[in-house]
């Protein structure tokens, strides 16, 4: 894994969000301007008092919870380790 440019503190975790699906079940594509935000994103670093969470892990977070940055051309997105509601199996 590379090195992320972002160091989480506390119970805040970073991760990539999962590509939103391009069509519907019926195989309809979707313009980029209909797409919904994924919920399910991969953790890339965490913070020293994530306690539940591993990095590699994916997880699905609370809808409107996170903050969204992008750096070096990479869009990540910042979690409180609450807002995560699951992590998939």
């Amino acid at each position: 894994m590379t090195k992320v440019p972002i160091k989480p503190l506390g119970e805040r975790i970073v991760a990539t969000r999962e590509e939103a699906a391009a069509k519907t079940a019926t195989g309809l594509y979707l313009p980029d301007n209909a797409k919904e935000k994924s919920q399910i994103a991969t953790v890339v670093a965490a913070g020293a008092q994530v306690k539940e969470v591993k990095v590699g892990e994916r997880i699905i977070v609370r809808e409107y919870s996170t903050t969204d940055v992008k750096v070096d051309g990479t869009e990540y997105l910042i979690v409180k380790e609450e807002d995560v509601l699951a992590i998939v199996a």
